[in-house]
């Protein structure tokens, strides 16, 4: 075990949940539709699913990793395949209690996208909802070694797959008594996030339960950012404590919806998950806002922001209960910014910078006394530096060098499961310190925050300069006449690679490509106007709100001609 991983047992995400569930058992924990289960309920609920899971011999191959590489697992995987709902947090949880990793897999998969992530994750379980069951049943002779269905039942009326159990069944015959094992949960148990693969497949990235806690799911203290010292300190904290009323609007498939949902949970709080789950529904977001009281509000950029500014404009909804909205995995334009004030004056408005391999790395609050909205520029959280473009050094706060953003400090991921290659490379030691960089270009301010410039992965070289796409995204998106803009790239004779913008015109606006880059030119210098404009009825994103940059890259192609 990892030295200090007995001690530290209390930054268990299982032990963490039963420790507030014992200090607030009867506070509401998670709400949806006609559901409300209190902490108590989920607590049960959990530990049925644990032994569902471990009475078919689920669970860690070892107490500890001694010995085991960071691209490697020491437990078995459950994948979760589902839209939002209080079963896709009670199948995290259950895995956990069960000392297994959960797995989240995307539902607007195809067959073979499926098997990559459920064959790459070694899945040996699933819990699912009966709409995807025709898709799962598609796929399962690919996968022999995924032996344990669970079905949700849902409104499709899909029927049982052979060989799975419902999921309620399953649970109501387990017992809901703490798992005789819990004393070996551990720190240094796993979860387990794949990323979205918009710029290429998926893979899953490796936390130890240690670091995700103390990086993104509630392990400091709000006020203090110190570590919670032990569960008696959680305890003691969220008992007394007036809970925030969080809802995740992205969906749980991806990081930022575990992310906001655990640390909501972990300090005591309640979680909200909206009526409409298979797609994003501004107005139903809105009525749940309003009825809930919700205080505190996660996003996934513009693709959310500008509808819930024209459902609040056309609505009659009252949101003068939220508190905070919280954007992350997509850049939230300074237009949106100061839209969502203008209809939500009371806001802070919170952008995070982070991923799925770092972590939240940088901050920016906005609200109507902030001044003008900006874009791309963070405060950085603990760890969080500016290394060089060739990861060989730190990058001192004076240097105006362009390197990469780096997470260090120590709770960053052990690596990516199965790549020992790709981990070696994005977890680099840089200055005798081992860090986390993701992929996302920056400089730093003289004021010392971060300016975010793009990620490298879709970062265009045109005509000798580096291009970052969301910089020329950005300044698109501040014309009146856009409701949303991708930029990409395709070959050019001239310029190597040349500037392509795929723009989805804001309804009853007819601006073109002349006037657009009249717009942009105050704004970005004239090399990174796009060469290209390309107008569409809909920006092709993916379900939290990233845009699907292959797609893009795809249409700019076929309309070379």
């Amino acid at each position: 075990m990892r030295a200090g991983a007995a001690r530290l047992a209390h930054r268990n995400l299982a032990a963490v949940h039963e420790a507030v569930s014992e200090a607030v058992p009867t506070r509401d924990c998670i709400v949806f539709r006609d559901r409300r289960l209190t902490f108590g309920d989920v607590t049960r609920r959990t530990r049925q699913l644990a032994h569902v899971l471990h009475g078919h011999g689920f669970g860690a191959h070892a107490d500890s990793r001694d010995g085991v590489a960071g691209h490697e697992s020491h437990t078995d995987h459950l994948a979760i395949l589902a839209y939002n709902g209080n079963e896709y947090l009670e199948a995290m949880l259950g895995a956990f209690k069960a000392r297994m990793s959960p797995v989240n897999v995307n539902y607007r998969y195809q067959a073979d996208e499926m098997v990559h992530v459920l064959a790459d994750s070694a899945a040996v379980a699933i819990v699912y909802h009966s709409e995807f069951a025709p898709n799962l049943a598609e796929v399962l002779p690919r996968l022999p070694g995924l032996r344990v269905l669970l079905q949700i039942d849902d409104e499709s009326g899909n029927d049982l797959l052979p060989g799975a159990e419902w999921y309620e069944e399953a649970l109501s015959a387990a017992p809901g008594t703490l798992p005789e094992w819990a004393p070996t949960w551990s720190c240094d148990d796993l979860y387990i996030v794949y990323t979205g693969g918009t710029t290429g497949n998926p893979k899953g990235v490796l936390w130890r339960h240690d670091d995700i806690y103390l990086t993104a799911m509630g392990g400091r203290s709000p006020i203090t950012r110190e570590p919670w010292p032990s569960l008696a300190s959680v305890a003691e904290a969220v008992r007394p404590a007036a809970p925030h009323i969080a809802c995740a609007a992205a969906p749980f498939m991806h990081g930022a919806g575990h992310w906001t949902a655990f640390m909501s949970m972990n300090l005591g709080s309640t979680v909200v998950i909206p009526n409409v789950v298979a797609r994003f529904d501004p107005d139903d977001l809105c009525r749940v806002i309003d009825r809930e009281r919700i205080t505190y509000l996660q996003i996934v950029g513009d693709a959310f922001g500008r509808p819930i500014v024209d459902a609040v404009a056309s609505g009659d909804y009252d949101l003068s209960s939220l508190r905070v909205l919280l954007s992350g995995g997509t850049a939230l334009t300074p237009s949106v910014k100061q839209a969502l004030l203008s209809v939500v004056p009371q806001l802070s408005i919170i952008e995070s910078l982070g991923s799925s391999e770092g972590g939240g790395q940088g901050l920016q609050v906005t609200t109507t006394t902030s001044g003008e909205p900006t874009a791309g520029k963070f405060s950085p959280t603990e760890g969080s530096v500016v290394i060089s473009a060739e990861r060989d050094r730190v990058l001192p706060v004076s240097s105006r060098e362009v390197g990469w953003v780096a997470k260090a400090g120590g709770h960053i991921p052990l690596g990516y499961l199965g790549d020992a290659a790709k981990t070696a490379a994005t977890f680099p030691v840089v200055g005798g310190e081992r860090m986390s960089v993701p992929g996302d270009r920056a400089a730093w301010n003289a004021d010392g925050t971060i300016q975010l410039l793009g990620r490298e992965s879709v970062t265009i070289n045109s005509g000798g300069e580096k291009i970052f796409a969301e910089e020329v995204e950005s300044a698109i998106a501040s014309h009146p006449d856009v409701r949303d803009a991708v930029v990409t790239s395709r070959p050019s004779q001239r310029w190597g690679q040349e500037v392509v913008a795929i723009v989805q015109r804001s309804a009853g606006a007819d601006c073109d490509g002349l006037a657009l880059a009249a717009h942009c030119t105050n704004r970005i210098a004239r090399y990174k106007l796009p060469k290209a404009w390309i107008f569409v009825d809909v920006i092709e994103r993916s379900a939290a709100g990233k845009a699907n940059y292959r797609w893009a890259a795809d249409l700019a192609q076929r309309s070379s001609g």
